[in-house]
């Protein structure tokens, strides 16, 4: 964004509360939609839709390429470009594919544009953090029987290979070799199935799209859509108050009221992700951990009585309703309940301070201690806010936290060396098996769990009830498995869940409604114009 642009946004947040709704003309309402306007967080810096496994690329490439299938808004999976799947036995999988579909440039999409898709993340992209790797690490050879059928064959059992195909946007095989993402970047024109065409694009600026008018599937409501990139919150909510865009997303929960006062329109929900609070659980000592009087102190955490403690003296009403203006759901799992996956029984507790200090005393910490409560700032909605908060109920029980919030990439690198003993955080996923495997599953490199465990929690009866249930297709014998693992180790307190933060999406006039996703997913395709 250019600087006289972005003061101009800013100027314009400054000024919302005496400057007029700006709306398109009474002529330009009274015609048929033509450009839909959006204002996005999402910074798109690469046109490759393999190179890394951003919602950034996810959301707004969706309208360029598309998948075998989809992951709805209760995150079920429904068909895409494969009609069916089914498994062939214990390592086969067969999809069938959708017929009479077409590239934007009038070349069929065939079963071979899938294993050229699967190939290139296999065996020829190096992308950061292994991209998309780790959804096709486990197949081992990959068929076209015929031009509208694919086997995959896999390694091990791999129950849920379609929910991996989910996350995966098909492309086209060229004629030669395979796709880098320089030549991408460069000018090859992004070439996928999906709803609309790739336009233009200027790096972490703008994007333009246009309809595709021979797509298989429903016909877009907008001819023309332009995403410009706004990172600051207050250029978004100024850009949407002002007329200069139709839709803006991640608006701030702050800035809810105020929008609609002004005659914007906010649509929600629920993310699938967790915010959460970790512990240093392995170390017998830990940095900035004390007694009241500055004695060095055994690692607390590791007695689950002291987790449960902390737990329970935690104003999750505070959290959901003060910081998150209402856009939060108090949270006791990984995903917000109803989604597949989730326990019915698992419900957030109201605080209980006297039940906390008696747990402490037990532990034998009658009188608490001191720690340091880390965690990003500006990372997450209502981060830095949190960790008072949190810092102010722990208080309740003798428990001094200091909070320390630092911009995220400084608190990724202290967290990984070691320099915390207790954190805020935060992790999304497509699934619940998706975050358990990260977050709470023991880590191990050979099985590639407890990524994101990095208080190196460790449960083996726990990890064997995930196991279980990741050998179970997708589906409800398998949702059940999870719940059951989930309930399981909850009851040892490894993670705090804190809240699900709401996504939310303004929209204005020329808009009839917004359908949001749990994913957080930011696309035309949600967005139906108003009626004239």
């Amino acid at each position: 964004m250019k600087l006289g642009s972005s003061f101009r946004l800013l100027l314009s947040a400054l000024l919302i509360s005496i400057a007029p709704w700006g709306a398109p003309s009474t002529q330009a309402q009274a015609d048929e939609p033509e450009e839909l306007r959006f204002a996005t967080s999402y910074k798109l810096m690469t046109l490759d839709p393999h190179y890394a496994n951003l919602n950034e690329n996810t959301s707004l490439l969706s309208h360029i390429y598309e998948r075998l299938v989809y992951q709805d808004e209760g995150l079920e999976l429904t068909p895409g470009l494969a009609i069916s799947w089914r498994p062939l036995s214990a390592t086969q999988w067969e999809f069938k594919l959708r017929d009479n579909v077409r590239f934007h440039d009038g070349t069929p999409f065939t079963a071979d544009d899938v294993l050229y898709t699967i190939e290139r993340i296999r065996d020829f992209l190096q992308s950061p953090s292994g991209g998309f790797r780790s959804y096709v690490n486990g197949i081992k050879a990959v068929t076209a029987p015929d031009p509208l059928t694919v086997v995959v064959e896999t390694k091990g059992n791999v129950p849920n290979l379609p929910l991996s195909f989910s996350s995966i946007f098909v492309m086209h095989r060229p004629s030669d070799g395979f796709q880098t993402t320089e030549d991408l970047n460069a000018g090859d024109p992004p070439l996928g199935t999906g709803p609309y065409r790739f336009e233009s694009w200027s790096s972490g600026e703008v994007l333009k799209l246009t309809r595709n008018d021979d797509y298989w599937g429903s016909k877009p409501a907008w001819p023309e859509v332009t995403f410009r990139v706004i990172e600051n919150p207050a250029a978004r909510v100024a850009a949407l108050s002002t007329g200069e865009v139709d839709v803006a997303d991640a608006i701030p929960a702050r800035d809810v009221a105020s929008l609609k006062h002004r005659g914007a329109r906010i649509a929600s929900v629920g993310a699938a992700r967790i915010n959460f609070v970790q512990f240093d659980v392995a170390r017998e000592a830990l940095p900035g951990v004390t007694a009241k009087s500055g004695e060095a102190i055994a690692n607390p955490f590791k007695n689950p009585l002291v987790r449960r403690a902390l737990s329970l003296a935690i104003d999750r009403g505070v959290l959901v309703d003060k910081i998150l203006a209402g856009y939060g759901t108090a949270a006791a799992q990984v995903f917000p309940t109803g989604l597949p996956g989730t326990s019915a029984n698992l419900q957030p507790q109201m605080p209980n301070y006297e039940e906390a200090r008696a747990l402490l005393a037990q532990a034998g910490f009658p009188d608490g201690f001191n720690l340091v409560l880390a965690g990003p700032a500006g990372r997450y909605p209502g981060d830095a806010e949190s960790l008072q908060a949190i810092a102010q109920s722990w208080a309740r029980i003798g428990v001094n936290a200091q909070p320390a919030a630092a911009p995220f990439s400084v608190f990724n690198t202290k967290r990984a060396a070691g320099e915390y003993a207790v954190w805020y955080g935060g992790t999304s996923g497509e699934a619940v098996d998706i975050i358990l495997h990260a977050l709470l599953a023991s880590p191990d490199p050979t099985r590639g769990t407890g990524a994101l465990n990095f208080g190196n929690y460790r449960n083996e009866a726990f990890d064997e009830k995930l196991a279980k249930a990741e050998g179970i297709a997708v589906g409800p014998e398998r949702n059940a498995a999870l719940v059951e693992a989930t309930e399981f180790v909850m009851t040892d307190q490894p993670i705090i869940p804190l809240y699900h933060f709401h996504h939310i999406v303004g929209f204005g006039p020329r808009v009839g409604s917004y359908v949001t996703h749990p994913r957080g997913w930011t696309t035309a395709m949600q967005t139906l114009a108003a009626e004239n």
